[in-house]
């Protein structure tokens, strides 16, 4: 799960989906393309809102994506079409490429819609966020079910 800081989308995506798949047979990760949060725990209202839905993300720290997450995961998913094209400048092949998705993409296919950034709108931004994060979920852990485990 990729996002611009790695607080607030791809942490509450990361979470979420971890709620709903079995974590021994599934490697579920975040990370950003900005490093403005390196280190950072979750924004506390993405940690509010998770917990809000039995889900505890506190324990997260942000980190950049790095080329080598193309080797150490079979998927991809971004929030955004600008995190999109950073992460596609960063793949070293037509392999890597095709690992990287628009996550809402699972939804609505080949729609290429964007994940709302929460950051600026407040608690009522990050409830809308949980809850279409939590529907493509569901979707995602599907297909992983049908197709990896």
């Amino acid at each position: 799960m990729v996002c611009l800081g790695n607080i607030c989308r791809s942490t509450l995506a990361e979470g979420i989906l971890k709620s709903k798949v079995n974590t021994q047979k599934v490697i579920v990760d975040s990370a950003g393309t900005a490093d403005y949060h390196f280190g950072e725990s979750p924004d506390e209202r993405a940690i509010a809102i998770a917990k809000e839905n039995g889900i505890d993300i506190s324990q997260q720290h942000s980190r950049n994506f790095i080329v080598t997450d193309f080797d150490n995961f079979d998927i991809i998913y971004v929030m955004d079409k600008s995190n999109y094209s950073t992460i596609l400048s960063l793949a070293r092949n037509n392999e890597d490429k095709q690992k990287v998705k628009l996550i809402l993409n699972e939804l609505y296919p080949q729609k290429d819609r964007d994940v709302p950034d929460p950051y600026y709108e407040g608690d009522k931004g990050f409830v809308l966020v949980y809850k279409i994060l939590n529907k493509v979920c569901d979707v995602i852990a599907l297909n992983i079910e049908k197709h990896y485990v």
